[in-house]
């Protein structure tokens, strides 16, 4: 039997069933919110908080991650939805939108779970930008399909590691609310790059086949004056991983030997302005840590950067790339019933 909940009393519905049901049932539907925060002009500390719901699992989750120094963050707080979906505390977690696209506060209460209690208002500084919906197959299999909003910020407030205090001052970094289905550890590769600068955010999405053909791109140019952002035409990226040498070098299977990313983009708006990026750094969050060494771990992780554009602007950024096998940053797949059919590593090469 269907569940009437108290969003029901709300109009809004897209398909003509409740709230809780979404239009494909699959246990890989989420909703989710990412913030990520770091430093404007050097390498530093890098705070991120998710929340994420499930409905198919009956549960809402929130992530933190990151970087405190040297020491990695990681936590994952949970707790059950029964038509509360609406209500986003998890745990420790509480997250409030104070005012629409605008601002929104963030709060994790200290306690023996949270590796990061953080007290941290974010505030819009460009106009958020709302990607088109993107989908992705393996054979008949539905591996993504999603709409995805990104929009930078500025970050103030606290931020407290084993009883170390620190001041959060103009911290700039993005969000994002997505929602759809995302099989993560089924993509061959995926590129997100949030770049910050004095002018603006330059901002994209990207993802590609093993043999580096190209299934999606979009992402934007978007102002700090608060005009209407650019979208972006043509993307390309040469990126390397970086040995502790700093030293170009292959990341393998789980990238045991990876301590850092490098190398150039370029983006090309519809108006016509070009932009290229040269970017150096290091990780912000490995994503082989999550499940070492298994053949279902995502490879390569969040880098943060530090940037100068082609035309001569200097600032921060994050860069994700992540995926199970791509010609160039994981060249030794992982995963299982990858795209485009849906066929194993192995069954790809014995085709």
């Amino acid at each position: 039997m269907a569940r009437y909940d108290a969003a029901d009393e709300r109009f809004g519905h897209q398909i003509p069933e409740p709230f809780r049901n979404t239009v494909l049932h699959h246990n890989d539907w989420r909703e989710s919110l990412f913030f990520i925060m770091h430093p404007t002009d050097q390498l530093g500390d890098v705070c991120i908080l998710t929340l994420a719901n499930f409905p198919s699992r009956n549960e809402m989750d929130s992530l933190q991650l990151g970087r405190w120094g040297t020491t990695p963050i990681f936590a994952r707080h949970t707790r059950h939805v029964d038509g509360d979906q609406d209500d986003w505390n998890v745990g420790p977690v509480h997250i409030e939108v104070i005012e629409p696209r605008k601002q929104v506060h963030l709060r994790v209460d200290a306690t023996d779970k949270s590796p990061l209690a953080m007290d941290i208002t974010y505030t819009a500084r460009v106009q958020p930008y709302q990607l088109r919906r993107g989908t992705m197959k393996a054979g008949h299999d539905v591996v993504w399909d999603q709409s995805h909003m990104f929009q930078s910020g500025w970050y103030n407030g606290t931020i407290t590691h084993k009883g170390e205090t620190k001041q959060i001052d103009n911290w700039w970094g993005q969000r994002d609310h997505s929602w759809g289905i995302r099989t993560h550890y089924r993509c061959p590769m995926w590129m997100w790059l949030a770049i910050h600068v004095p002018e603006g955010m330059l901002a994209v999405w990207c993802w590609e086949l093993p043999n580096g053909a190209r299934i999606y791109t979009d992402g934007c140019f978007s102002p700090s004056d608060g005009g209407e952002p650019v979208s972006v035409r043509e993307f390309r990226h040469d990126l390397n991983w970086l040995d502790a040498a700093n030293t170009a070098t292959s990341y393998e299977r789980h990238g045991e030997n990876v301590h850092g990313l490098a190398g150039q983009v370029l983006f090309v708006l519809e108006n016509g302005r070009e932009i290229s990026v040269d970017a150096t750094g290091r990780w912000a969050q490995r994503y082989d840590a999550f499940n070492p060494g298994k053949s279902n771990s995502l490879g390569g992780g969040l880098s943060e950067m530090l940037i100068t554009t082609s035309d001569g602007q200097r600032g921060t950024a994050i860069y994700e790339v992540t995926g199970a096998w791509h010609h160039k940053y994981f060249p030794l797949a992982r995963g299982e019933r990858l795209p485009p059919d849906g066929l194993t590593p192995g069954e790809h090469q014995r085709a």
